[in-house]
């Protein structure tokens, strides 16, 4: 009952007036960004950050809400009717959402895409306001000892887990934490690896490393292999509320509610993310499917886009509960909003739900009111996202480059940042150039400090004693649970590659549009 008053005061703060225009403001440009292709979530998420910094933590938040939702849901757009999906998430989307636009059933496609998207995010919204604060009052309770082992376990699974060679993960988390060093020592005052640059004192932003890997460095690299000539794109018939029939519905809601069952648990565990989960949802509707459905899979099956679909936005939700009540990013695009949060002072947390109650409803209030907004948009104006899938890529990939940088400047108004920005983006475009993953370079520069400070303070509570960093019997099962979910992962991990393998299953351009990078 705490739970359902406290959300009503968050409502309360969400309906007013401004913070309703936040919201539709931040759906609609997450959506209008996230629709281009080889945009991603992180990607959107973190080139429109430095849109927040002029408003109050709230509204702010809010706007980045709205824009995280609609940057997950328009990569299904292009992976419809341009069969590139913009990141691994939508990999699946494009499988059968793409042979359904062929065939010309690209409406019922992107219809299902959305309506799916609606129910599984609220579903996921609704068990985030329940179990987010029962987690948050168990996190109280913990000392710096067991904050340590969290973040040691975040470290080991987000590097081993984001990218395809073990090893590599791992460099690119400890090229983070040699980032998140950069700066003042808090307890003692001294500087490190500074190297003489004043505006190194005070560190390097977590939004400049975040930016650059993800906007910049992501922009070189497709820009380095921009094909030239017309995009084609596949017609989408007029009419939306016709989109789909009696069975279309009929054959969606159940993949709905099952992506949404794979999908929340999945995204509160480092566990792969949304990736994971769309291939796990893709393989159980395959194997679910009778008679005409079976033999429609691999030809355009709106079984094989309702689940996915629907297991993805389900994920975006999951990965908030460890993000708001243990401060711990599951992916790339948690690691962005953490930053986001940092930039107002603010520390997720267990402390949160207490200090910041107000913000924090208000937040979790603007997902249900996102989720609304999203289906309306997304139906009545899809022929609008279509229209902007037609912006020449070399004026679309200036224009992220041109307001990265002014982002990066608008920090501190200092141009260091901007040479910063460049620094690290040139550093992410040799990273996917090489096949090294980037998230995880994000999360070793946002974990890094704040592992640093729990440790040095267990340190100074123990006198030196390393063994009281597993004395208590949380930090004892933290690490064995590192162990599970390390192998979990890895499992994961084996069985999309099956999937990947099957016959039928992924079309060469979509793994190509993914995996280049990575070879």
């Amino acid at each position: 009952m705490d739970s359902l008053a406290a959300l009503l005061e968050g409502f309360t703060t969400a309906l007013q007036p401004q913070y309703l225009l936040y919201a539709l403001f931040g759906v609609f440009v997450g959506t209008a960004v996230g629709v281009l292709p080889g945009i991603g979530p992180a990607m959107t998420v973190a080139l429109l950050l430095p849109l927040t910094y002029s408003l109050d933590p709230t509204g702010a938040l809010i706007l980045f809400a709205g824009i995280y939702y609609g940057g997950m849901y328009g990569g299904s757009t292009t992976s419809i009717l341009l069969n590139t999906p913009g990141e691994s998430a939508s990999i699946v989307t494009a499988l059968e959402g793409n042979r359904m636009a062929k065939a010309g059933r690209g409406a019922a496609a992107l219809a299902t895409a959305a309506i799916g998207s609606f129910v599984a995010g609220t579903i996921a919204t609704v068990l985030l306001t329940f179990l987010a604060p029962g987690i948050a009052k168990l996190a109280v309770q913990l000392g710096p000892a067991d904050y340590f082992a969290l973040m040691v376990v975040a470290f080991l699974t987000v590097g081993a887990l984001l990218g395809s060679s073990v090893p590599r993960g791992l460099v690119s988390l400890g090229l983070g934490l040699m980032l998140g060093l950069v700066g003042t020592e808090v307890l003692s005052g001294q500087q490190r690896y500074t190297f003489g640059v004043p505006s190194l004192a005070d560190g390097i932003d977590v939004v400049l490393i975040a930016v650059g890997l993800f906007a910049l460095g992501e922009t070189l690299y497709v820009a380095s292999r921009l094909r030239h000539g017309a995009v084609q794109i596949i017609p989408v018939t007029r009419g939306w509320r016709s989109w789909m029939t009696r069975s279309d519905w009929r054959r969606s809601w159940k993949p709905w509610l099952r992506g949404t069952a794979i999908g929340f648990p999945i995204g509160t565990i480092p566990a792969g993310g949304a990736d994971v989960a769309t291939f796990l949802s893709y393989a159980s509707e395959r194997k679910l499917a009778k008679g005409r459905a079976r033999e429609q899979f691999g030809r355009g099956a709106i079984e094989g886009v309702a689940g996915p679909e629907a297991a993805n936005n389900a994920a975006a939700a999951g990965v908030l509960v460890p993000l708001l009540t243990l401060g711990l990013p599951t992916t790339a695009t948690a690691a962005i909003i953490i930053s986001a949060f940092q930039s107002y002072g603010i520390r997720p947390g267990p402390l949160l739900f207490e200090n910041q109650s107000g913000l924090v409803w208000a937040l979790i209030a603007s997902l249900y009111i996102g989720n609304v907004l999203l289906l309306v948009l997304n139906l009545p104006l899809v022929g609008m996202w279509v229209k902007v899938l037609r912006i020449p890529r070399p004026y679309l990939y200036a224009g992220i480059l041109a307001f990265a940088g002014l982002g990066a400047y608008a920090l501190h108004f200092n141009v260091f940042d901007t040479l910063t920005l460049l620094v690290v983006g040139i550093a992410g475009f040799l990273m996917r150039r090489y096949g090294y993953p980037v998230a995880p370079m994000v999360v070793g520069g946002i974990l890094g400090p704040m592992a640093e400070e729990q440790v040095r303070k267990s340190m100074a509570i123990s006198q030196g004693d390393l063994l009281y960093l597993v004395h208590s019997p949380f930090a004892i099962i933290a690490y064995s649970t590192m162990a599970v979910i390390v192998l979990t992962g890895i499992w994961l991990k084996r069985r999309r590659a099956k999937l990947e393998a099957a016959p039928k299953l992924v079309p060469t351009s979509a793994i190509q549009a993914i995996d280049e990078p990575t070879k």
